[in-house]
């Protein structure tokens, strides 16, 4: 049998933020979500994946591109600053709590709703020869300190990822 077909990845061009609310109720809930402390690194990090693809709608170049300078600034701050990696082509759900800064690159497919994520979590590819390989962490799953999730893996709903765990999935070999 043939391996499923794989969806591509999100490539930026729209904006991806949860539709049923605007950018500012968004950012209201996960102020909310980060206990309303304003200097939480998590929190930073999440607003900026939300501006980052709100600018997406903007649909005039001309206007979108002060904000990509904005966005692309402040990311490299974010990222220099509390070492958190969220770039805004991983599609977020709502409610997405980071709990500590340091040593994060969540380069994932897409994250869900009401996930926790603590410091040192790294999702993304498991190799360089396969550039489209990320991972799915559905809705209310808990990634503990140290976690690594690799590759096309989806970590399912409800599910506890522990701490320094490594998930990956390595490309098999299937019959023709």
């Amino acid at each position: 049998s043939r391996p499923a077909e794989r969806l591509p990845l999100p490539r930026g061009e729209r904006n991806e933020n949860p539709p049923e609310l605007s950018f500012w109720a968004l950012v209201a809930e996960d102020f909310a979500t980060h206990e309303r402390k304003l200097l939480e690194p998590g929190f930073w990090a999440v607003a900026l994946h939300r501006f980052g693809n709100w600018r997406m709608g903007v649909r005039t170049r001309l206007l979108r591109a002060p904000l990509t300078a904005l966005y692309r600034l402040l990311f490299l701050g974010v990222n220099w600053l509390w070492g958190i990696d969220l770039p805004y082509t991983a599609k977020l759900g709502r409610r997405v709590r980071i709990w500590h800064h340091g040593g994060m690159v969540l380069g994932a497919r897409a994250i869900g709703s009401d996930v926790h994520i603590r410091h040192n979590t790294t999702m993304g590819l498991l190799s360089r020869n396969d550039l489209t390989a990320k991972p799915t962490i559905e809705d209310r799953v808990d990634i503990g300190v140290g976690a690594c999730i690799l590759g096309e893996v989806t970590v399912g709903h409800d599910t506890v990822v522990g701490a320094n765990s490594v998930w990956g999935l390595c490309g098999l070999p299937t019959a023709a």
